[in-house]
């Protein structure tokens, strides 16, 4: 009965180690920093489509080639690779692009990952090309005028909050599809935000990226650390 007690033990330990983090996340590294970003299930077309390009290495040399500060940080632009310096960016695609999948629990608060897009009227976003809110901070009266004048509908109250004391991008609202939120190292953002740019807002200074996903060790890590156990 001990050694069965033991297999018991040792079987529901494994059981639980190889369970699966409830999202995927990924990593992106630049020589600015990182940060770690997860992937809302929610959001599941932009999600896979994500985790495909990240596998395939496609943003790997990429460069984030539209900065604004108090706004955003763009990349996945494939012309970006290895593009000569001064040359105008954002451009570049896969050929394709993915439904938009807006959802009401998901807004552009500052770590926010929401895919970029022309201007097309279903709002499909671009298939590769992806941007980082940095935003700023709003007051009630800021958060009104944009209801009226961009979003035509009312700001939830909790998300209100959200733009007051964190701050973010609200006038992107249901307008671009947010299908991430970075969830470590947002100081990255605030650090590529802030860089010397040219007209067309790309960094003086190229910005190259790697992003690779979390294995499922250290997902499950993250998740510990949060406390990400919903599937959202």
């Amino acid at each position: 009965m001990k050694y069965l007690f033991i297999l018991l033990i040792s079987l529901s330990f494994c059981t639980a180690f190889a369970a699966k983090p409830t999202h995927q996340y990924v990593r992106i590294r630049t020589d600015r920093g990182e940060c770690i970003i997860l992937l809302y299930n929610s959001t599941p077309k932009h999600r896979d489509n994500f985790v495909k390009l990240t596998k395939q290495g496609f943003f790997n040399g990429t460069l984030f080639h539209r900065v604004i500060k108090a706004f955003m940080i763009q990349g996945g632009d494939p012309d970006s690779r290895n593009a000569v310096a001064g040359k105008e960016l954002g451009n570049g695609d896969v050929g394709y692009t993915v439904p938009a999948e807006f959802r009401d629990s998901l807004f552009h608060q500052k770590g926010a990952l929401g895919a970029a897009r022309d201007d097309n009227p279903e709002k499909a976003s671009s298939g590769c090309q992806f941007y980082i809110v940095q935003g700023k901070k709003f007051t009630d009266a800021q958060l009104d005028s944009i209801e009226v004048k961009r979003l035509h509908f009312k700001i939830p109250a909790w998300e209100r909050e959200h733009y007051k004391n964190a701050g973010g991008s609200p006038h992107l609202d249901r307008n671009y599809t947010v299908f991430g939120q970075v969830i470590k190292g947002i100081e990255l953002v605030d650090t590529i935000a802030v860089v010397p740019t040219d007209a067309n807002d790309r960094p003086q200074t190229d910005v190259k990226m790697e992003i690779s996903l979390l294995k499922r060790r250290e997902a499950k890590k993250i998740e510990k650390e949060f406390g990400l156990k919903k599937a959202g």
